[in-house]
């Protein structure tokens, strides 16, 4: 996988903030392309690290993790509905000091300010250290894994919403590591199809495609990806 070339002029923008009630393409890549993901347990493991660090701040759409890269199509929840933090776990680490519960009416409004919740683009860069760091371990690696912090781009119309999923689903078959985007177990795409309980935002993205036939449809025609190609990895 190759990135874009960027001007230092372009290296040193600002990143676009990750602001609540907005879509974002969230991306990264292990650093030199190195391998980030080397086997079941390595995938599972991030998968886990997700769910405990993201979850409770943002709704995921479609997903794809990739042996030296990763895709996540996410819309980060509005400030209301992020959960706070439980002020008795803070002293804990690992899952349980991130469990989070919504106060109910006993909460006095002194007591309510004293509450914190977890800052979506903090849980994002808490999810990529803490894989990090056990990746190294296991590996009996030093230094960084990802080649950036993580990148983002702000989504804000549906014709891309669209055809960035069909592009997250179909990267295993555009890197040439299987021939059909059923045959690939490490996406969103076969979620989307069961019926199996799932956290990923599975009817909203059927609807985007108005049935499940339209969904399978369009995932299996050329689709030709020339009015995003220009913001993609490739």
């Amino acid at each position: 996988m190759r990135l874009k070339k960027h001007s230092q002029e372009t290296k040193m923008e600002i990143k676009q903030p990750i602001t609540c009630g907005n879509f974002f393409h969230i991306y990264n890549r292990g650093i030199n392309s190195c391998v980030i993901f080397k086997n079941k347990e390595d995938f599972y493991h991030f998968l886990k690290l997700y769910k405990i660090y993201f979850a409770s701040v943002a709704d995921t759409f479609a997903w794809c993790l990739m042996s030296n890269h990763f895709h996540l199509l996410v819309k980060i929840k509005e400030y209301n509905e992020i959960a706070c933090l439980k002020p008795e776990n803070k002293d804990f680490k690992g899952s349980r000091k991130w469990e989070v519960f919504f106060p109910d009416e006993s909460y006095s409004d002194k007591k309510l300010l004293k509450l914190k919740k977890p800052v979506p683009e903090k849980q994002l860069s808490h999810l990529f250290n803490s894989y990090a760091k056990w990746y190294n371990k296991k590996y009996n690696r030093t230094g960084k894994l990802f080649e950036t912090r993580f990148e983002r781009i702000l989504i804000n119309n549906e014709k891309y919403l669209k055809d960035l999923i069909f592009y997250i689903h179909n990267n295993p078959v555009h890197h040439n590591v299987v021939g059909k985007i059923d045959e690939y177990k490490w996406t969103s795409y076969m979620t989307i199809l069961s019926d199996k309980r799932t956290n990923l935002e599975r009817e909203t993205v059927i609807d985007w495609f108005e049935d499940i036939d339209n969904f399978k449809y369009y995932h299996n025609r050329n689709s030709e990806l020339n009015e995003i190609e220009n913001l993609l990895l490739e």
